[in-house]
C-alpha cells in the first residue's frame, strides 16, 4: 500500500501534538496556538443566524462580487492598494491562497527566498510543489529585521522566481519599515521577481504602522498580497481569506484554487461582508488588550533571563532561552509541558535559525499568562 515520498518527507509538527495535549488536558495553559482567544464579534455571529438558509450554494471560483467590491474599497482606504475587484481572489484562508499561488508560479526546482525563522506553514507548502527554499537568517540583535543585502546574495539567477515576506511577522513580531520594503521592491524589479507578501496580522500592530508593500509605486505587476479574516476579526473557524494578484496571475490562481476547494464557503463570504462593515471599536478593543498582555509578557520573560525583544505586531513573544538552559528548544518546551503544564512552541519549528528560542503566544487570558510564567519561573 503505497504512500508518496512527498507525503512521507513532510515534517511532523509539534504544534499538532501540543494542540491535542492542550485540548485533552484542561490543566494545560496553552501559550502555543496562534489563534485569537476572543469570540468573533457579536454582530457577525448574529448575522450568521439570519443568513444560514441563504448561503447553501457554491459561489464563483473568485468569490462573491459583493465581497470583492467591499475588499477593493477596504484595500484602497486602509492598505493604500488601488486595485480592481477583478484582481482579488477570495480563498479558504490565506494559507490556501498562498498554496494556490505557489502552484501557479513555480515549476519543480525553482527557488523562493524567505526569512528564517519563519511561519511553519511555508516550508511544507514549498516542498509539496517541489520548489526550493533559500533562507535569509533573522537575528534578534537587529530585532529580526530582514536584511535586503542578504536577499541579494540569496538570488540564484535563472532559478529564483520570488521573495516571500511576512509582516507583521510570525513568530518574531517584527514589522518591516517602509525603507526596507522599498529596498526589497527595488530588488524584485531589478531581478524580475515576484514578491509574496503575507499580511495575516495587518491590523495587529502597536508602536509601528503596518505598510503594505503592494502600496508602493510600480509594484502592481510584482506583488501578490495575502490577507485573512482569521486574526483581525477572530474568524479562524470560518476559513476566509483573500489575495490581491497581478493581472497575469489571476486566471492561473483561480484555476488552481477551483481544483482544491471550488470556492470559499458561501456563508463565510457573506459574513466577511458584514465584518468589513463593523466599526473599528471591535478591532481596537482586541488590539488594546493584546497590547496590555504584550507589555506584561515581554517584561516578565526578560525578568526570567529569557531575552525577548518587544514585538511590534502580531501576538507572539519570541524568547531566547540560551541564558537559562543548554537544552534544545524542543527539549525545553517538552520539559515546560511536562513539569509546568504549559504549552509553548519550540523555535526549531520555525526553521533551523529558530533553534534556541521559544514562541509564547499572548492570545490568551492575562491571568492565565501570569499563572503560566509563575510555573515556568519555578523550573528556571
Amino acid at each position: 500500500m503505497h504512500i508518496s515520498e512527498r507525503e512521507l518527507e513532510l515534517p511532523e509538527t509539534i504544534l499538532e501534538k501540543l494542540s491535542e495535549v492542550a485540548s485533552e488536558n484542561k490543566e494545560v495553559i496553552n501559550l502555543g496556538l496562534g489563534e485569537p482567544d476572543f469570540l468573533t464579534p457579536k454582530p457577525v455571529l448574529d448575522y450568521a443566524k439570519k443568513i444560514i438558509n441563504k448561503s447553501t450554494h457554491y459561489t464563483s471560483h473568485k468569490g462573491r462580487i459583493e465581497l470583492r467590491e467591499a475588499l477593493a474599497k477596504k484595500l484602497s482606504k486602509e492598505n493604500k492598494i488601488n486595485v480592481n475587484e477583478d484582481n482579488i481572489v477570495v480563498t479558504t484562508g490565506s494559507q490556501q491562497g498562498l498554496f494556490a499561488a505557489l502552484l501557479a508560479v513555480f515549476d519543480p526546482s525553482e527557488e523562493i527566498i524567505l526569512s528564517n525563522p519563519g511561519y511553519l506553514g511555508y516550508i511544507p507548502a514549498i516542498e509539496l510543489i517541489n520548489a526550493v527554499p533559500r533562507y535569509v537568517k533573522l537575528n534578534d540583535e537587529n530585532n529580526f529585521n530582514i536584511n535586503p543585502d542578504e536577499i541579494k546574495k540569496a538570488i540564484n539567477k535563472g532559478k529564483t522566481e520570488a521573495i516571500l515576506i511576512n509582516s507583521p511577522n510570525n513568530p518574531t513580531g517584527n514589522v518591516l519599515s517602509k525603507k526596507i520594503l522599498e529596498e526589497i521592491s527595488d530588488i524584485a524589479v531589478e531581478n524580475d521577481l515576484y514578491i509574496f507578501s503575507d499580511e495575516a496580522y495587518e491590523k495587529l500592530v502597536y508602536d509601528k504602522k503596518h505598510i503594505s508593500i503592494g502600496s508602493l509605486n510600480g509594484m502592481k505587476d510584482y506583488i501578490l498580497s495575502f490577507f485573512t479574516f482569521s486574526k483581525t476579526y477572530a474568524m479562524c473557524g470560518f476559513r476566509l481569506g483573500y489575495c490581491v494578484l497581478p493581472d497575469k496571475l489571476v486566471k492561473p490562481v483561480v484555476k488552481t484554487s477551483q481544483y482544491m476547494n471550488l470556492c470559499a464557503p458561501n456563508i463565510s463570504q457573506l459574513l466577511g461582508i458584514k465584518a468589513l462593515s463593523l466599526k473599528n471599536s471591535y478591532i481596537n478593543k482586541m488590539i488594546s488588550e493584546y497590547n496590555r498582555r504584550r507589555k506584561f509578557i515581554v517584561n516578565r520573560l526578560n525578568n526570567l533571563n529569557l531575552k525577548t525583544n518587544m514585538p511590534d505586531g502580531a501576538f507572539y513573544a519570541f524568547a531566547n532561552i540560551k541564558n537559562v538552559t543548554k537544552k534544545t528548544s524542543l527539549e525545553f518546551s517538552n520539559e515546560i509541558l511536562k513539569k509546568c503544564k504549559v504549552a509553548v512552541i519550540p523555535g526549531i519549528e520555525f526553521g533551523k535559525y529558530g533553534e534556541g528560542y521559544l514562541r509564547f503566544s499572548y492570545a490568551n487570558n492575562l491571568d492565565l499568562i501570569k499563572k503560566a510564567l509563575e510555573k515556568i519561573e519555578r523550573i528556571i
